[in-house]
Order: structure tokens, then C-alpha cells, then sequence
């Protein structure tokens, strides 16, 4: 819900007002040529939609290549209850063994070969996925629950395992999956701090209005992590799914969204600067989301508070970038503030790029009940409850995985 800092302004839940728009076309070029052949969006149109994501909301990623490394922390082919190997992966982004780094927990099935992998980040700390108590209970800044929320917060034993609904972790072994998660913190603490800690040092930055963000760090990690991937023979890289709950899935969508890598891409209640489109003003705002979160993203987007209409992109057109890969969008009923029908309108809207490219795309254009997925090459479901990530979810996505890759 709103910031009571924000009491005074109001937020339109109400169809009836959502102010009428016009969505930027997808299927034509930023000269006025209008895309009809697939060869068109891989080479002409896609490339600009990047470059005007990254120009007017993400910013754009350093393009510097980044040596890492990566070492073993701990394993135990015994975890939860003897079925399953859990690993922990610490990467290194300089040549000394300290921060920044990040930790990479990974469970995986006893199996022969190579397993596909769902990776996203978390929360709070690899420690709060899980009620394991040998894994690394993480040393790093956390977000504070207190309203100074820049405290540098860290975290104790309570906090283990707070979060472990969020991971099932046990289920996705089960169904043949491995599912590998790190801390959003160890890439850049969630706050606005003129980015001085995480892996923002590291980069050259200049006063340009589009230079990278949290966001921006956040899905950078999640790359590096598919470079760990690309080197373990006991899990598929060509088979990763990238997912992220809130503003996590916004990450999620910005990771797949440039780093054709990933196999699959999935956001759950990524709401506003995720799957939601802006235009519709509905729930949280464009104003909002960069008065409350202003590291989120480039200080270009900041010139569209109150002014969605005058943005060249729209979230459709972010959908538009996991084409021809199959991309699922979530929502949930008591969540509002994230416009569910927002974020299965981005997916109409994304829906001709999947066909274009010959795919199935969004099977129907009709807003669906609650609790009946969707499942084309773009899948969505509305269920019922609360902004979260549940295990009705998790089992949507398992099976939309099999579906794709099985």
C-alpha cells in the first residue's frame, strides 16, 4: 500500500478512471516502418526497443566484460532429508577474496546428467530460503523493518528460514528441477545510497541520465550467474529459468530481456516497472515507484512521473523482448496495487511479436478467471490471495516448464 509519507496523494483503483491511452507500437520501427518479417524484429526492431528501455527506464548495463571467479563453499549431497545436494557457489567480481561477492545457493536432485535450473534472487538472505541451519547465514546490509529503512540492518539466526515458502525447494527437486537463489543484496543493497556500495564501484559511471541501477545491478548478477551455470556439467544452461517475485520480477524481466541466455522468463506481481503497464495509471504509479524507490531506476524515467503517455516504451514492450522464448506473467487477486489486468494486458500486448516469430503466443485475449492459467508460449494466471509467491504458483511454472522443455 502507499508510504504514509505519500498520504496526500491519491491512487485510482477504479476501471472506470483508468485515463485512455495509447500504447507505443511494437511492430514498428522508430523510422515509421512497420515490422512484418521476423528477420525485421530480430535485427531492426528489437535492438531499438532495447536501446529505449535502457535510454529511458533501466539504464544501460556497463558493456565491459567481467572476469569471475567461483568457488565451492559447501555441499552436502544429504540435504532435506537425504534426497536432494545442496550446494553454496561464492563468485568473486575482483581478484581478492572479499566483497563484493555473491553467494549462489543451489538445490539440486540426486540424478544422472544435467538438470534444468530456475534461478531468482531473494529477499533477505540466502539463510531466510531455507530452515537449513548449515547454510551461510549472510554477513551483508539488510533491509531494515523499522521505517529508516537504510540502517545497515543485519541478520540474525531468526531470520533463517522466514522466507522458505517462497522457495520450495523440496517440490521443484522433486519434479526434476534445480533451483539456485542469491541474496539481491550482495549485488547492491536496496537503497538509495548514490550507489557507493555493491558492485557499482567496480564500473565507471557519468552523469548521463540513463546510467545503470539497482535493477540494473541486480539483473547483471543474475547473468553472472548463468556463467557459473555454463561451467557446471550437473546443470543444463541451455535450460535456466530466470524468475523474481515484485520488484525482483522487474529484475527478472530486465535480466531476460537482455540476456538471451535465459530459456525461460518468469515475473510474479511484478507490477508497475515489471508487467504492469504504465499508461494505465492503476494501483502504483510511474511517480510513485521513483519518489519511493529512486535507485531503482535511470533518472530519465523520472521525467514520465504523471507522464506515462509521453513514454516512448510500455511494459508490452518489454514482454515483447523474451520473444520467441516462452515468458510467463503471474498476478494475484488482493494485489492491487500491482494492476493485475495491467500486467495481462502487457502480454496481449507482446502477443504479435510471438506470432510473428511463429509461435503460439497469448492463447486468449480475454482477461481469465482466477485460478485458470494460461498457457501458450506466453502463460498467465490470476490466483487468488496476496501480493507473494506461493506454491500454487511454483506448481504453474513447473508445469509450464514441462510444457516447453520436456
Amino acid at each position: 500500500m502507499p508510504l504514509a509519507s505519500n498520504a496526500k496523494e491519491t491512487f485510482n483503483y477504479d476501471e472506470g478512471k483508468v485515463p485512455e491511452y495509447s500504447l507505443p507500437p511494437v511492430l514498428q520501427s522508430n523510422a515509421g516502418h512497420e515490422i512484418t518479417k521476423a528477420v525485421e524484429w530480430t535485427r531492426i526492431r528489437r535492438p531499438e526497443v532495447l536501446a529505449l528501455f535502457e535510454e529511458h527506464m533501466y539504464g544501460k548495463t556497463p558493456e565491459k566484460k567481467w572476469a569471475i571467479r567461483h568457488k565451492e563453499l559447501r555441499r552436502n549431497d544429504n540435504a532435506l532429508g537425504g534426497n536432494i545436494i545442496q550446494r553454496e557457489i561464492r563468485v568473486f567480481f575482483t581478484d581478492r577474496d572479499e566483497r563484493p561477492y555473491m553467494d549462489i545457493l543451489v538445490h539440486q536432485p540426486k540424478t544422472d546428467g544435467a538438470v534444468p535450473v530456475f534461478v531468482g534472487l531473494n529477499f533477505h538472505g540466502n539463510h531466510a530460503t531455507t530452515a537449513d541451519p548449515d547454510v551461510t547465514l549472510s554477513d551483508a546490509w539488510m533491509r531494515s523493518s523499522s521505517k529508516n529503512h537504510n540502517v545497515n540492518h543485519r541478520a540474525t539466526e531468526k531470520s533463517r528460514g522466514t522466507a522458505a515458502s517462497r522457495w520450495p525447494a523440496e517440490l521443484i527437486t522433486s519434479r526434476g528441477y534445480a533451483v539456485a537463489t542469491i541474496y539481491c543484496g550482495d549485488l547492491d543493497p536496496d537503497m538509495h545510497d548514490g550507489y557507493k556500495n555493491g558492485i557499482h564501484p567496480l564500473f565507471e559511471r557519468s552523469d548521463r541520465g540513463n546510467e545503470w541501477t539497482t535493477i540494473g545491478a541486480w539483473a547483471w548478477g543474475l547473468s553472472r550467474a548463468l556463467d557459473v551455470f555454463e561451467g557446471d556439467s550437473t546443470l543444463d544452461a541451455s535450460r535456466v529459468a530466470v524468475i523474481g517475485h515484485s520488484r525482483l520480477g522487474k529484475t527478472s524481466l530486465w535480466a531476460g530481456a537482455q540476456d538471451e541466455r535465459f530459456g525461460l522468463v518468469i515475473s510474479n506481481n511484478s507490477g508497475c516497472g515489471g508487467a504492469a503497464l504504465s499508461r494505465r495509471a492503476f494501483g502504483e504509479t510511474v511517480k510513485r515507484i521513483n519518489t519511493s524507490f529512486p535507485h531503482w531506476f535511470c533518472d530519465n524515467f523520472k521525467k514520465y512521473n504523471g507522464k506515462e503517455g509521453d513514454c516512448p516504451v510500455d511494459q508490452h514492450m518489454l514482454i515483447s523482448l523474451m520473444a520467441p522464448r516462452p515468458v510467463y506473467v503471474a498476478s494475484a487477486e488482493g494485489d492491487r496495487w500491482a494492476d493485475p489486468r495491467g500486467e495481462f494486458l502487457s502480454c496481449v500486448g507482446a502477443d504479435p511479436v510471438y506470432k510473428l516469430l511463429g509461435t503460439d503466443g497469448l492463447p486468449s485475449h480475454e482477461f481469465p478467471a482466477v485460478n485458470t492459467p494460461i498457457h501458450g508460449r506466453i502463460g498467465y494466471h490470476l490466483r487468488t490471495g496476496k501480493h507473494d509467491i506461493n506454491e500454487y504458483d511454483w506448481a504453474q511454472y513447473l508445469d509450464f516448464a514441462d510444457k516447453e522443455w520436456r
